[in-house]
């Protein structure tokens, strides 16, 4: 144990003798450490996220979009043309078993007026089941009821960023009234704060009111009922199979669609979407930590090329050592442990650097971030086998040294 203490302070003595050239060889160490601690703590952070938001929105909800369309021969993309209507949506809650509620909107960017006040933001249509459906709360006053869609009455509830852009700070928010295209309209409440989403929009950025509002007085459209999407809760997470081929099968029969055509309709479920995003995460995080793993690749080189050159300058000392006794186990446990030292001291300033690199990203740009601490240890011990892989060939050179043609050697 005493010469393990000693030859590891004689190692830190030489590493003082020239600290610039021992800083610049585990900088390689520390960048390529410190990348690999910050994409693991993204891509955590990410994975975090996108479950969190799929939670918000119900891991047992369906979404149904218009798809692709081919019109006189012309194939029109996603979206293009609108397929699904408010009797789409009836008949899923009444036909379909395993449904629990459903919800059907349609929507479009528009300026809201309030006095002296505009902001553009997403107007969004639909019916009185959205806050249940998105598991979104109310912060003020109420949301629309089935009266309010009914008679296609002229009130709003507002997101809270459109609140901020639109009042001022302690300003009465319920039982004001704001316009859009010149439709004025009752505010009855404020849905609560949700914040970013894992794609970086806003989600408290937009207005919801009543569908028929939306569709008669306020949007308008082409063909009454038409819907630009439609939510479908089911009764437990395991209806979701079922449920979603009833729901195909039932939109294709009321689309008239034959065996041969292509349906005319997306549907996704919540668990789909995760592992699209959680997918593309994932590549994204290995594709970083490709290249961070080059920044080791070139530290582990630096490091092995930094003891060639020691073992040169140090060739009449190796020489010396051995000819008062030192073994070829002794030299060369002397070198490795120097490597192991330099990337020691990389690898934890790599940590410390991939820990600052996270929390600036979480506090100056709002990525979600996690340290993980399993992630952490393991880069710290990576580092101490780069520093064991490419000390080797030079500690091995060192131990192989003739002791007399060390003493010669000018």
């Amino acid at each position: 144990m005493s010469f393990l203490w000693l030859t590891m302070l004689s190692a830190f003595r030489i590493l003082r003798r020239n600290p610039l050239r021992a800083g610049l060889t585990m900088l390689g160490i520390i960048i390529g450490i410190g990348a690999v601690v910050a994409m693991v703590s993204l891509g955590q952070g990410a994975t975090a996220s996108v479950q969190s938001e799929i939670a918000s929105l119900g891991t047992n909800v369906l979404i149904v979009v218009p798809g692709a369309t081919t019109l006189s021969g012309v194939r029109g993309g996603l979206g293009s043309v609108s397929t699904l209507t408010v009797e789409d949506a009836e008949d899923i809650e009444k036909k379909v078993a395993g449904v629990a509620t459903v919800m059907y909107g349609t929507r479009s960017v528009l300026q809201v007026i309030r006095d002296n006040k505009n902001w553009s933001t997403v107007v969004f249509g639909t019916t009185p089941v959205f806050p249940d459906i998105r598991n979104w709360p109310i912060a003020q006053g109420n949301f629309f009821t089935q009266s309010d869609l009914d008679s296609a009455a002229k009130v709003v509830v507002l997101g809270r960023t459109a609140v901020q852009n639109l009042f001022e700070p302690g300003e009465d928010v319920v039982g004001s009234e704001i316009r859009i295209r010149n439709v004025p309209l009752r505010v009855i409440g404020v849905l609560a704060s949700k914040g970013q989403s894992i794609t970086g929009q806003d989600q408290d950025d937009f207005v919801v009111l009543p569908f028929s509002t939306a569709e008669r007085k306020v949007l308008g459209t082409k063909f009454l009922g038409t819907v630009g999407i439609i939510l479908v809760a089911t009764q437990t997470r395991n209806d979701i199979p079922a449920v979603a081929e009833d729901i195909k099968d039932l939109l294709r029969a009321r689309h008239r669609l034959h065996p041969s055509e292509e349906d005319d309709f997306t549907l996704r479920t919540m668990e789909d979407i995760a592992k699209m995003l959680a997918g593309t995460s994932r590549t994204m995080m290995l594709m970083l930590m490709g290249i961070a793993s080059i920044s080791l690749i070139v530290g582990g080189i630096g490091i092995m090329n930094i003891l060639l050159v020691s073992v040169t300058e140090r060739t009449r000392e190796i020489g010396l050592r051995m000819a008062v006794g030192a073994k070829r186990a002794h030299i060369l446990l002397q070198f490795l442990i120097e490597a192991i030292i330099m990337t020691a001291i990389g690898g934890l300033l790599g940590v410390g650097t991939g820990i600052g690199i996270a929390r600036f990203l979480t506090a100056m740009i709002g990525w979600p971030t996690i340290i993980n601490t399993d992630a952490v240890i393991a880069a710290f011990l990576f580092s101490l086998a780069v520093g064991l892989f490419f000390g080797l060939y030079p500690a091995n050179k060192a131990s192989k040294l003739n002791p007399i043609e060390a003493l010669r050697y000018e």
